[in-house]
């Protein structure tokens, strides 16, 4: 029993939006009703990470600069606070960057610099960028590609009329899995199964693309297959390749759902903080990093704007132009995102992982903000920003 309980928390390690708690519901009454199968199904998960972690090389680590004590641009205060609220939530680390310099580095007991989290729907983010790349490199056209360019298997029904951006913006129409009580269904094989292009490829259009806004995992996992097939490499060399090489960070891994099979691409990119770190400066240096553009200025802005059916999402990234204190996902989640107030700065952009896996970048004060750590399912989005911002010297 230990093992089978080990092996749920597992997999709703990687769930992500409102899945979680009809996971932990499906998982128990289906062990109530079919024990066997579900021990079977969930056990030979247990003690290890499902899946296949695919290496993403990078490149040797070149340093960030650190602000001494004398050069601190926050508040002790305000540090100390946020320290605290990371302590509070059970992070794993937490860096924050401003003015040019690193100010603050801590990794929490049992963790350090090269400590993975699995930072959840972190992932989406990457992948928006990733897209940015592979139009500039010429591979793929426009971002107003109807993604059955690319993908053969959407050309002979009304998602041919989907495009690349719409996708992006999650509002592409296409549906969704969710779970149903007594079944381990489609959902459970994109969480941990070991084949999930049947089902991603299997979803049908709902509605017409741009109608509604619907965070969902089958739009990067469409995307990610868009990129291998633009591309002609297989998603993990890309990434590598082409964006994660030049930003100067180590090596990361992407989980498949088997070896050589297919990326989750909505989930489980595994890198050290500072990698988060990187990817987060990244953005607010418009796509500059090591002496080269990696992903174009004008991309950067455009995943920074927002699409039409939600003020506050752009392409595979939250944004915090309007308060709104219970963020919805998607018309099927019940999981709200919490926002105790609105943002004390009107230009947050952030990655959202699932239990307060976060990277929040705000150009005006020249900050970014890393926490991972264990899944905080009361996290509040405003606490660490707003902390940081009211310490700004």
């Amino acid at each position: 029993m230990k093992r089978l309980l080990r092996a749920i928390g597992l997999a709703l390690a990687w769930a992500a939006g409102g899945i979680v708690g009809l996971l932990a519901l499906l998982a128990l009454g289906f062990l109530v009703a079919k024990p066997t199968e579900t021990v079977r199904f969930f056990g030979q998960f247990a003690g290890k990470r499902p899946g296949h972690m695919q290496l993403v090389p990078g490149s040797p680590e070149t340093p960030l600069p650190k602000a001494s004590l004398g050069e601190s641009a926050l508040s002790i205060e305000s540090l100390q606070a946020a320290l605290d609220y990371g302590a509070e939530t059970g992070s794993d680390a937490l860096i924050v960057w401003r003015s040019g310099r690193i100010q603050l580095e801590h990794y929490y007991e049992g963790a350090n610099e090269n400590t993975l989290t699995s930072t959840q729907s972190m992932h989406k983010s990457v992948v928006a960028l990733l897209v940015g790349v592979a139009i500039a490199d010429g591979h793929i056209a426009s971002a107003d590609d109807p993604v059955s360019y690319y993908l053969p298997e959407w050309a002979g029904d009304e998602r041919s009329a989907i495009t690349i951006r719409q996708a992006l913006w999650q509002s592409s129409g296409i549906d969704f899995p969710t779970f149903a009580f007594g079944s381990l269904g489609p959902m459970m094989g994109l969480l941990i199964g070991q084949d999930m292009r049947p089902t991603t490829l299997a979803q049908t259009a709902v509605e017409p693309p741009a109608t509604s806004f619907e965070y969902n995992s089958i739009n990067p996992l469409i995307l990610g297959l868009v990129i291998e097939n633009a591309t002609e490499r297989p998603y993990t060399d890309y990434l590598s390749e082409a964006l994660w090489k030049p930003l100067g960070a180590g090596d990361a891994w992407v989980q498949m759902d088997t070896a050589g099979g297919m990326a989750r691409s909505y989930c489980c990119l595994d890198i050290p903080a500072r990698g988060w770190l990187r990817l987060g400066l990244l953005h607010l240096d418009n796509g500059h990093a090591n002496g080269r553009q990696v992903v174009p200025e004008e991309w950067i802005a455009a995943i920074r704007t927002p699409g039409p059916n939600n003020p506050n999402y752009g392409f595979l990234t939250w944004l915090g132009n309007e308060h709104v204190e219970q963020r919805v996902y998607n018309s099927k989640a019940t999981l709200r995102g919490y926002h105790s107030e609105p943002f004390a700065a009107d230009d947050v952009a952030y990655f959202d992982g699932f239990g307060g896996q976060r990277v929040y970048i705000i150009p005006s004060a020249d900050m970014v903000i890393v926490r991972t750590g264990a899944l905080a399912t009361d996290w509040d989005d405003a606490r660490l920003p707003n902390l940081l911002l009211a310490g700004l010297k």
